[in-house]
């Protein structure tokens, strides 16, 4: 089968990467990696007009969607552009809500862009600090958080991981499963989006170092470990946009897997092949090389994934 995107999902995808370019992203994340919200509340404004959570919302109440590759593909872009901010979690919110109780209260707020909300994934809930909302589920149950603990230690600093703690009950018979399924999904496209925009710094990277006068691009060792790297990703796209056609839980493992696995190994070319200054703060690629394990393990891990797959 082949899958390609129509003219106006591509259009769609376009618009969002010139916006997010012109948003000086990397500025963003910093700011919310040391706690400043206020840039990507902004960005997280220009996004909801843009109609990115619109996408995620029924349009009974006030959405667009749900459209899965519709989202998928914005959520590539986010990855490619490494904003931050609990983006697939508002998202996996949206659906656990979905025909509850509270879905007239929350999902209109939150396709306007006026919401942000999260929940855990695992122990941990994201950016629960710049959230209006945090809902924690039990069973089917949902709860708005009263609070949260301390800031705890993430791989990614513009990962703000917290433990929610629980509070009043909001809903009853939430989607908990789609809700997860959704997260994952996403989570896949923002991996591949990160593990796109690795390679294309990193292509750009040796084309312009040179060693023994010549760019270490030419070297067919260098050559080889980008072309691995491309390969792996290429698989992984139409694993994605094909398990956002399905929504089948074994299809979106299966994309989870690949693009995550295959995100981490863009990385993992990209710090090896920049050499020393790879490691550096200051150089904007670290900002995605710390994104891709996070968004390897998020939302189920590959060991997960293989056993959902197998299952």
């Amino acid at each position: 089968m082949r899958f390609l995107l129509d003219a106006e999902q591509a259009e769609f995808g376009r618009t969002l990467d010139r916006m997010l370019t012109a948003a000086d992203t990397p500025s963003v994340i910093r700011a919310w990696a040391g706690g400043d919200a206020g840039p990507g509340r902004t960005l997280w404004g220009r996004l909801a007009e843009a109609g990115v959570f619109a996408l995620a919302i029924p349009e009974a109440y006030e959405g667009v969607g749900p459209l899965p590759v519709e989202l998928a593909l914005s959520y590539v872009e986010l990855g490619r552009h490494a904003v931050p901010g609990p983006l697939v979690e508002t998202a996996a919110v949206a659906t656990l809500l979905s025909g509850t109780e509270a879905a007239k209260e929350w999902l209109p707020r939150i396709a306007a862009g006026e919401v942000v909300a999260t929940l855990p994934s695992g122990p941990y809930a994201l950016d629960a600090d710049s959230a209006d909302a945090v809902f924690v589920v039990d069973g089917d149950t949902v709860r708005l958080a009263a609070g949260h603990g301390p800031l705890r230690e993430s791989a990614d600093p513009a990962r703000r991981l917290f433990v929610p703690e629980g509070g009043e009950v909001v809903a009853r018979g939430a989607r908990v499963r789609e809700a997860s399924d959704m997260a994952s999904l996403l989570t896949a496209a923002q991996a591949l989006g990160v593990g796109l925009e690795l390679l294309r710094r990193t292509v750009d990277y040796v084309r312009q170092r040179e060693q023994f006068g010549v760019p270490v691009g030419s070297f067919q060792a260098v050559k080889h470990r980008l072309a691995d790297a491309l390969v792996g990703l290429e698989f992984a796209r139409p694993l994605l946009f094909g398990a956002a056609l399905t929504m089948s839980p074994s299809d979106i493992a299966a994309a989870k897997l690949s693009a995550g696995e295959a995100a981490y190994a863009a990385a993992r070319a990209a710090l090896q092949l920049h050499g020393a200054v790879g490691y550096t703060e200051e150089l904007d690629l670290s900002l995605w090389l710390r994104k891709a394990r996070p968004l390897r393990d998020a939302w189920a891990t590959p060991s997960a994934c293989r056993a959902r797959i197998v299952a």
